[in-house]
Order: structure tokens, then sequence, then C-alpha cells
């Protein structure tokens, strides 16, 4: 079958998190406030599961925020909140719901758009920005020149007067660090913000799961992800409450040393400030058994820095079951075990209902599309191609090139 091609905006949520220690500078001019009086500003940080490290290391310097979602970096008009001394933080160390305070300063009451994130640059020594492959060593993280000036990311959030207001920088590592084929290692930042007062949480157990990759999905596009504890127990959070977009799909991917397949359940809904269980230990939720398969390929050209996706449909929704990114050297790149499994069994889906029954949420396989996945791979400009293929196994390949 020949690939079907389409050109999309990008949903690259782009930056990155660290720890701040906030003491307000720089500041005013320009309208960096659309209210009078002065709020505080709290930042906080959690991550997304990594594919193939036990530690992200990364060092930020300092943290702007401005009114203008279009300003530019050397213009006026910004609040600089340094971090000072510069605090290296493993972000893989803030999964499962685990969130750690990073400051507080003061801000001119108002909304803003944009935040800019500034990390270190490696010098000598020691790397600020650092990854440790699964049993391997410490290696330098190249970063792009953009943290010299500060990684973008646009989202409004308000400060309002006399009050304080909390933001979750939420990172994902799995989409942000790019092994090259020479075995070194770039950035390619991928962050959300998040207002605490507008997001909840997802809670669940899958006993049979210890390890596995669970995402809440909103249309095939992953909002937030984590990894299950060794008990099986997972938290999602934060995600936000959205009355457009609604209730999120929970889709769990366990490893291949479980020999478990793929679970989800449909129609979870996000409350803000609660949570809502899937499954509890007395109603834990029952995946089926699953063979893996390998699947790998090429991108070409090799600069067009493609992130690649394994997606499933069934149930009634298509859903992202894996992910990876293409090297940037050589264009490839693999899905299986060890970087993000692609089980073989047919996934079991199920609808969210409340209360839970005794029993927990029944999960129905779906044998029609074991093994069947669309591929799509898309570029840094936003241009998608999809292929339908089905793994096994033996493995598959699928080169691509745009």
């Amino acid at each position: 079958m020949s690939p079907t091609r389409s050109c999309v905006s990008p949903l690259r949520l782009l930056a990155l998190s660290s720890a701040l220690v906030l003491a307000a500078c720089g500041g005013g001019g320009d309208g960096s406030s659309s209210s009078s009086g002065t709020g505080t500003l709290r930042v906080s940080m959690t991550d997304a599961p990594a594919c193939g490290f036990d530690q992200v290391f990364v060092t930020v310097d300092k943290v702007r925020v401005h009114t203008d979602p279009n300003a530019d970096v050397n213009g006026t008009g910004w609040v600089d909140v340094t971090v000072s001394p510069a605090r290296r933080i493993d972000l893989l160390s803030l999964t499962n719901g685990v969130l750690t305070t990073l400051g507080q300063t003061p801000l001119p009451a108002g909304t803003y758009q944009q935040i800019r994130l500034v990390l270190l640059a490696n010098g000598a020594g020691a790397p600020a920005n650092s990854v440790v492959p699964t049993g391997g060593t410490e290696q330098a993280l190249e970063t792009p020149s953009a943290v010299q000036t500060g990684i973008k990311i646009v989202r409004p959030f308000t400060v309002s007067p006399n009050t304080l207001s909390d933001l979750v920088l939420d990172f994902d590592a799995c989409k942000s660090v790019v092994t090259r084929g020479n075995g070194t290692f770039g950035l390619k930042p991928v962050v959300t913000a998040v207002p605490t007062v507008v997001s909840g949480s997802v809670t669940g157990v899958v006993p049979s799961a210890p390890g596995a990759k669970v995402f809440a999905e909103r249309n095939g596009v992953v909002v937030k992800a984590t990894v299950a504890d060794g008990n099986g127990n997972f938290t999602l959070s934060p995600i936000e409450q959205s009355s457009t977009a609604g209730n999120v799909d929970v889709v769990i991917v366990p490893t291949s040393a479980t020999g478990r397949g793929t679970g989800i359940v449909r129609g979870v809904p996000v409350v803000a400030a609660s949570s809502t269980a899937v499954a509890t230990a007395a109603a834990p939720l029952t995946l089926p058994a699953s063979t893996f398969g390998k699947f790998s390929g090429t991108v070409t050209p090799a600069g067009s820095e493609a992130t690649v996706r394994a997606l499933q449909q069934t149930g009634g929704g298509t859903f992202e079951i894996a992910t990876t990114v293409a090297a940037s050297d050589t264009g490839a790149y693999s899905l299986f075990a060890a970087q993000s499994a692609l089980p073989l069994a047919g996934p079991a889906v199920g609808t969210y209902v409340a209360p839970l029954p005794a029993g927990g949420i029944t999960l129905t396989q779906d044998g029609s599309v074991a093994g069947k996945y669309s591929i799509q791979a898309t570029s840094s400009t936003g241009t998608v191609i999809s292929q339908q293929v089905t793994v096994t196994t033996a493995g598959a390949t699928q080169n691509f090139s745009f």
C-alpha cells in the first residue's frame, strides 16, 4: 500500500522544565500586566516517561514571562525569573504524579502568554545537561542554540491580584531526547504548561503490568503520560479539564517482560481539583496476554527530524501506542520493547463507568486489529506520512521519504 500524505500544524508543545529558585528581576515595561495590583506565580514541574533512559538531567538558568505570545526575545516587557544558583534536576525522578515546586515570585497581575525557559549550555567539566542510557554511562545531552535565548512555550495563564497562581511544566523526555546514529544524544524539547486551577488527575491499578507506559489521550494525541510503579499503580496528573475537548482515553501499554497487551479505557472524565479512578486495588484492570514485535526503518532526509508514532484504530477511536524520534544524523528509528513496545495481541477496550463495578471495568479484546498499526511519521515542518502495516514477531521495516 502506498503511503498517504497530509500537511498539518505540528502538535509540538515546545520547551523543557527544571528547577527554579525564583527571585524576580527585570520586569515591567510595555504592558507586562493588564491588571493593577500584584499576585504571586508558583512554578512546579513534573515529567513523562523516557524511552531507553534511566536519567535525564537539565540545568535551568532562568525563566522569562511576557504578556505577548509573539514578543521578541530581545524586546521589552519581559519579567525575568532568575534561578540562583542554577539547579540541575533529574527529570525522570518526577513521574507518576510527582511534582517538585520550583519556586515562586511576585508578578504584576494580568494574563501572561509566553514562557521562555533558559538552560545553561554544557561547558568544560561535567555537563549541565546529560542522559544516562539504560544500562549505560552518563553522556552529554547536546542542546540547541535556542537554549541561549530560551525555549519558547506559548500558554496563557493568569496571575490575579493578591492570589497565588500555580503553573506546572510537564516535560516529555521520550519525545525530547534524540538518539543519533553516532551514539550521541541531542535535545528536541517537548513540554506543556498547565495551570493547576483547571487541571485534575486520573488514577488506576494494573497489577499484571508493572512498569507499563500509561497515556491520557484526546483524539489519539497524548496529553499526559506516566509509568506504572512496581505494583501497577499509576497517576496521570496534571490533566487539563477541557469543556471543548472533553474526556480522555486512558491507554496502557505494558513492557514485553510482562507478556501482556494493550488496555484502553474510553471516556474518562477529568475534573479540576479532583481525581478520577479507572481502577483500584479491589477493582483492578485486567490485560490480555500478548507477544511483542519489532518495527524499524529510516526517514529521509535525516534533517527532517521526524517523530514516528504507532497508532491503532479500535473501539471507535484512534490511539497512540508508541512513539520515538528518528536519529537526526542518520534518520534511523526503531519501535521495539527496549524503547517503545508494540504488542501483537489485539487491544482490550472498555468504557469508564461510575461507580466502579465490584469486578472492575470490563475490557473486551479486539482481535480484528491484532498486530495492525498505522505508522505515522511527522517532519519538523508538519508534513505527515502514514503507512498501514502488520507487525509480527519476526519484525517489520518501513521507510519514509519526505
